[in-house]
Protein backbone atom coordinates (compact mmCIF):
# COMPACT_ATOMS: atom_id res chain seq x y z
CA UNK A 1 0.00 0.00 0.00
CA UNK A 2 1.59 3.44 -1.00
CA UNK A 3 0.90 6.76 1.41
CA UNK A 4 0.70 10.04 1.32
CA UNK A 5 2.68 12.05 3.32
CA UNK A 6 1.71 15.99 4.21
CA UNK A 7 3.84 17.64 5.56
CA UNK A 8 2.17 20.40 7.55
CA UNK A 9 3.74 23.82 8.96
CA UNK A 10 1.72 25.86 11.70
CA UNK A 11 1.99 29.17 13.27
CA UNK A 12 -0.27 29.07 16.30
CA UNK A 13 -1.41 31.10 19.36
CA UNK A 14 -2.67 27.92 21.60
CA UNK A 15 -1.04 24.56 21.65
CA UNK A 16 -4.55 23.08 21.14
CA UNK A 17 -5.08 24.67 17.96
CA UNK A 18 -2.62 22.21 15.80
CA UNK A 19 -4.39 19.21 17.61
CA UNK A 20 -8.02 20.64 16.08
CA UNK A 21 -6.20 20.38 12.43
CA UNK A 22 -5.06 16.14 13.76
CA UNK A 23 -8.17 16.00 14.97
CA UNK A 24 -10.02 17.00 11.64
CA UNK A 25 -7.52 14.90 9.38
CA UNK A 26 -8.09 11.29 11.55
CA UNK A 27 -12.21 12.34 10.31
CA UNK A 28 -10.91 11.82 6.75
CA UNK A 29 -9.13 8.67 6.74
CA UNK A 30 -5.53 10.16 7.83
CA UNK A 31 -4.34 7.18 10.31
CA UNK A 32 -0.51 8.25 11.40
CA UNK A 33 0.66 11.60 12.50
CA UNK A 34 4.31 12.37 13.83
CA UNK A 35 4.28 16.19 16.05
CA UNK A 36 7.85 18.09 14.82
CA UNK A 37 8.87 21.39 16.05
CA UNK A 38 6.96 23.43 14.18
CA UNK A 39 3.97 21.60 12.59
CA UNK A 40 3.44 17.72 11.93
CA UNK A 41 3.34 15.15 9.54
CA UNK A 42 0.12 13.05 8.58
CA UNK A 43 -0.19 9.71 6.45
CA UNK A 44 -3.12 8.52 4.89
CA UNK A 45 -3.17 5.71 1.85
CA UNK A 46 -3.18 6.93 -1.53
CA UNK A 47 -6.61 5.06 -2.06
CA UNK A 48 -8.27 7.18 0.54
CA UNK A 49 -6.89 10.30 0.08
CA UNK A 50 -9.51 13.64 -1.86
CA UNK A 51 -8.21 16.48 -1.85
CA UNK A 52 -11.53 18.64 -2.35
CA UNK A 53 -12.62 16.86 0.75
CA UNK A 54 -9.27 17.66 2.52
CA UNK A 55 -9.71 21.02 1.76
CA UNK A 56 -13.18 21.31 2.65
CA UNK A 57 -11.93 19.93 6.26
CA UNK A 58 -9.64 21.97 6.77
CA UNK A 59 -11.92 25.44 5.95
CA UNK A 60 -12.78 26.12 9.51
CA UNK A 61 -9.86 26.64 10.53
CA UNK A 62 -7.98 28.55 8.06
CA UNK A 63 -9.58 31.60 10.21
CA UNK A 64 -8.13 30.59 13.40
CA UNK A 65 -4.70 30.36 12.54
CA UNK A 66 -1.66 30.26 9.85
CA UNK A 67 -1.23 26.81 8.00
CA UNK A 68 0.36 25.41 5.19
CA UNK A 69 0.65 21.89 3.94
CA UNK A 70 2.96 19.90 1.24
CA UNK A 71 2.15 16.45 -0.40
CA UNK A 72 4.57 13.87 -0.87
CA UNK A 73 3.72 10.34 -1.92
CA UNK A 74 5.52 7.26 0.25
CA UNK A 75 5.56 3.95 -1.73
CA UNK A 76 5.25 1.02 0.07
CA UNK A 77 8.69 0.46 -0.15
CA UNK A 78 10.19 3.21 1.58
CA UNK A 79 7.23 3.49 4.45
CA UNK A 80 9.35 1.34 7.01
CA UNK A 81 12.42 3.34 6.45
CA UNK A 82 10.07 6.45 7.40
CA UNK A 83 8.81 5.02 10.55
CA UNK A 84 12.65 3.35 11.55
CA UNK A 85 14.07 6.59 11.17
CA UNK A 86 11.46 8.20 13.19
CA UNK A 87 10.81 5.45 15.92
CA UNK A 88 12.04 6.41 20.02
CA UNK A 89 11.32 4.65 22.99
CA UNK A 90 8.79 5.50 24.80
CA UNK A 91 8.25 5.25 29.09
CA UNK A 92 4.70 5.11 30.63
CA UNK A 93 5.56 6.01 34.27
CA UNK A 94 8.09 3.74 35.30
CA UNK A 95 5.88 0.80 34.37
CA UNK A 96 5.98 0.14 30.40
CA UNK A 97 8.92 0.33 28.09
CA UNK A 98 7.38 0.13 24.34
CA UNK A 99 10.21 -0.03 22.23
CA UNK A 100 11.23 -1.19 18.44
CA UNK A 101 12.70 -4.13 17.48
CA UNK A 102 16.12 -2.15 16.80
CA UNK A 103 16.22 -0.63 19.95
CA UNK A 104 17.51 -2.34 23.58
CA UNK A 105 15.20 -4.23 26.14
CA UNK A 106 15.18 -2.21 29.60
CA UNK A 107 14.45 -4.99 32.06
CA UNK A 108 14.21 -3.32 34.96
CA UNK A 109 11.03 -2.07 33.29
CA UNK A 110 8.10 -4.44 34.91
CA UNK A 111 6.36 -4.53 31.68
CA UNK A 112 7.80 -4.46 27.94
CA UNK A 113 5.93 -3.90 24.53
CA UNK A 114 8.52 -4.75 21.49
CA UNK A 115 6.09 -3.24 18.46
CA UNK A 116 7.43 -3.79 14.50
CA UNK A 117 7.10 0.24 13.05
CA UNK A 118 5.71 -0.59 10.40
CA UNK A 119 2.54 1.96 9.25
CA UNK A 120 -0.09 0.71 11.95
CA UNK A 121 -1.18 3.69 13.93
CA UNK A 122 -0.62 2.64 17.58
CA UNK A 123 3.30 2.77 18.55
CA UNK A 124 2.80 4.77 21.99
CA UNK A 125 3.90 7.67 20.71
CA UNK A 126 0.32 9.37 20.31
CA UNK A 127 -1.13 10.94 23.45
CA UNK A 128 -4.29 8.82 23.28
CA UNK A 129 -2.33 6.06 23.19
CA UNK A 130 -0.33 6.65 25.85
CA UNK A 131 -3.21 7.13 28.26
CA UNK A 132 -5.30 4.32 27.08
CA UNK A 133 -1.37 2.51 28.49
CA UNK A 134 -2.53 4.45 31.62
CA UNK A 135 -6.15 3.66 32.09
CA UNK A 136 -5.43 -0.22 31.63
CA UNK A 137 -2.24 -0.32 34.38
CA UNK A 138 -4.84 1.18 37.03
CA UNK A 139 -7.38 -1.44 36.06
CA UNK A 140 -8.03 -5.25 36.74
CA UNK A 141 -7.08 -7.22 33.57
CA UNK A 142 -6.83 -10.46 35.36
CA UNK A 143 -8.89 -13.46 33.50
CA UNK A 144 -10.76 -10.71 31.87
CA UNK A 145 -12.30 -11.16 28.67
CA UNK A 146 -11.49 -7.91 25.96
CA UNK A 147 -12.23 -6.28 23.29
CA UNK A 148 -9.73 -4.11 21.30
CA UNK A 149 -11.30 -2.06 18.58
CA UNK A 150 -9.29 -0.13 16.04
CA UNK A 151 -6.31 -1.87 17.26
CA UNK A 152 -3.55 -0.71 15.24
CA UNK A 153 -0.41 -2.01 15.90
CA UNK A 154 -2.56 -4.53 18.70
CA UNK A 155 -0.58 -2.34 21.40
CA UNK A 156 -3.24 -2.49 23.78
CA UNK A 157 -4.49 -5.63 23.66
CA UNK A 158 -0.87 -6.56 23.86
CA UNK A 159 -0.60 -4.20 27.33
CA UNK A 160 -4.25 -6.25 28.28
CA UNK A 161 -2.22 -9.59 27.80
CA UNK A 162 0.83 -9.10 29.86
CA UNK A 163 -1.85 -8.13 32.57
CA UNK A 164 -3.24 -11.62 32.04
CA UNK A 165 -6.44 -10.82 30.26
CA UNK A 166 -7.98 -14.25 29.89
CA UNK A 167 -8.71 -13.76 25.99
CA UNK A 168 -8.65 -10.78 23.54
CA UNK A 169 -9.96 -10.20 20.16
CA UNK A 170 -8.14 -7.66 18.34
CA UNK A 171 -9.98 -5.69 15.15
CA UNK A 172 -9.27 -3.24 12.96
CA UNK A 173 -10.18 -2.27 8.77
CA UNK A 174 -7.31 -1.67 7.82
CA UNK A 175 -5.56 -5.23 6.59
CA UNK A 176 -1.83 -3.30 7.54
CA UNK A 177 -3.09 -3.06 11.01
CA UNK A 178 -4.37 -6.98 10.91
CA UNK A 179 -1.24 -8.11 10.04
CA UNK A 180 0.97 -5.72 12.54
CA UNK A 181 -0.91 -7.13 15.51
CA UNK A 182 -0.91 -10.67 14.40
CA UNK A 183 3.25 -9.92 14.03
CA UNK A 184 3.22 -7.87 17.33
CA UNK A 185 1.82 -10.74 18.90
CA UNK A 186 4.68 -12.97 18.02
CA UNK A 187 7.45 -10.46 18.60
CA UNK A 188 6.15 -10.42 22.80
CA UNK A 189 5.43 -13.73 22.97
CA UNK A 190 1.77 -13.21 23.24
CA UNK A 191 -0.74 -16.49 22.16
CA UNK A 192 -4.32 -15.47 23.54
CA UNK A 193 -5.20 -12.25 21.07
CA UNK A 194 -7.36 -13.32 18.23
CA UNK A 195 -6.83 -10.87 15.40
CA UNK A 196 -9.50 -9.57 12.61
CA UNK A 197 -10.33 -7.58 9.79
CA UNK A 198 -13.34 -5.19 9.53
CA UNK A 199 -15.18 -2.66 11.52
CA UNK A 200 -18.24 -3.01 13.65
CA UNK A 201 -19.61 -5.69 11.49
CA UNK A 202 -16.49 -8.08 12.28
CA UNK A 203 -17.60 -8.20 16.52
CA UNK A 204 -17.83 -12.02 17.23
CA UNK A 205 -21.48 -12.30 18.78
CA UNK A 206 -20.00 -12.86 22.10
CA UNK A 207 -19.87 -10.89 25.25
CA UNK A 208 -16.85 -9.13 26.86
CA UNK A 209 -15.91 -7.94 30.19
CA UNK A 210 -13.52 -4.87 28.93
CA UNK A 211 -13.89 -2.82 25.67
CA UNK A 212 -11.04 -0.84 24.44
CA UNK A 213 -11.64 1.84 21.93
CA UNK A 214 -8.77 4.64 20.66
CA UNK A 215 -10.06 5.40 17.28
CA UNK A 216 -12.12 8.75 17.07
CA UNK A 217 -15.03 11.02 17.80
CA UNK A 218 -17.21 10.16 15.00
CA UNK A 219 -16.47 6.71 14.64
CA UNK A 220 -17.23 5.94 18.25
CA UNK A 221 -20.58 7.72 17.89
CA UNK A 222 -21.05 5.24 14.73
CA UNK A 223 -20.46 2.22 17.03
CA UNK A 224 -21.17 2.90 19.96
CA UNK A 225 -24.46 0.59 20.40
CA UNK A 226 -22.58 -2.72 19.33
CA UNK A 227 -20.01 -1.81 22.05
CA UNK A 228 -22.72 -1.36 24.39
CA UNK A 229 -24.57 -4.80 22.93
CA UNK A 230 -21.05 -6.54 23.08
CA UNK A 231 -20.25 -5.84 26.96
CA UNK A 232 -21.06 -7.62 29.69
CA UNK A 233 -22.93 -6.24 32.51
CA UNK A 234 -20.96 -4.09 34.66
CA UNK A 235 -18.08 -4.38 32.03
CA UNK A 236 -15.67 -1.40 31.44
CA UNK A 237 -15.17 0.28 28.55
CA UNK A 238 -12.20 2.21 27.97
CA UNK A 239 -13.10 5.29 24.64
CA UNK A 240 -9.73 8.10 23.80
CA UNK A 241 -9.06 9.66 19.85
CA UNK A 242 -11.29 12.85 20.77
CA UNK A 243 -10.77 16.12 22.66
CA UNK A 244 -12.20 17.44 25.88
CA UNK A 245 -14.43 19.98 24.68
CA UNK A 246 -16.81 19.44 22.94
CA UNK A 247 -16.14 15.92 22.32
CA UNK A 248 -16.40 14.50 25.75
CA UNK A 249 -19.69 15.77 25.93
CA UNK A 250 -20.97 14.51 23.35
CA UNK A 251 -19.76 10.67 23.79
CA UNK A 252 -20.77 10.99 27.32
CA UNK A 253 -24.18 11.98 25.71
CA UNK A 254 -24.32 8.70 23.64
CA UNK A 255 -23.16 6.50 25.98
CA UNK A 256 -25.70 7.53 28.15
CA UNK A 257 -28.29 6.29 25.67
CA UNK A 258 -26.94 2.75 25.80
CA UNK A 259 -26.41 2.57 29.60
CA UNK A 260 -22.96 3.33 29.65
CA UNK A 261 -21.82 5.33 32.77
CA UNK A 262 -19.46 8.06 32.55
CA UNK A 263 -16.52 7.53 34.84
CA UNK A 264 -13.43 9.05 34.94
CA UNK A 265 -10.87 10.79 32.30
CA UNK A 266 -7.78 11.88 31.88
CA UNK A 267 -5.97 14.72 29.89
CA UNK A 268 -2.93 15.27 27.92
CA UNK A 269 -3.11 18.24 25.86
CA UNK A 270 -7.08 18.20 25.55
CA UNK A 271 -6.43 15.06 24.02
CA UNK A 272 -9.09 12.00 26.17
CA UNK A 273 -9.28 8.99 27.42
CA UNK A 274 -12.32 7.95 29.12
CA UNK A 275 -13.43 4.93 31.23
CA UNK A 276 -17.51 4.04 31.46
CA UNK A 277 -19.31 1.12 32.76
CA UNK A 278 -22.73 -0.52 31.98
Amino acid sequence: MNYYELLFTTITTEDYQQDLLINALGEIGFDTFEELEFGFKAYIPTDDFDEEKLKEQLMPYQDMFTFSYEVTLIPQKNWNEVWESNFEPIEIGNKVYVRATFHSAKPEFPYEIVIDPKMAFGTGHHQTTAMMLELILENSFEGKKVLDMGCGTGILAIMAAKLNAAEITAIDYDPVCYDSTIENATLNNITNITALCGSKEAIPDEQYDIILANINRNILLDQMARYAEALKPEGEIYFSGFYESPDLEIITDEARKYGLKYIIHKKTNDWVAAKFIK
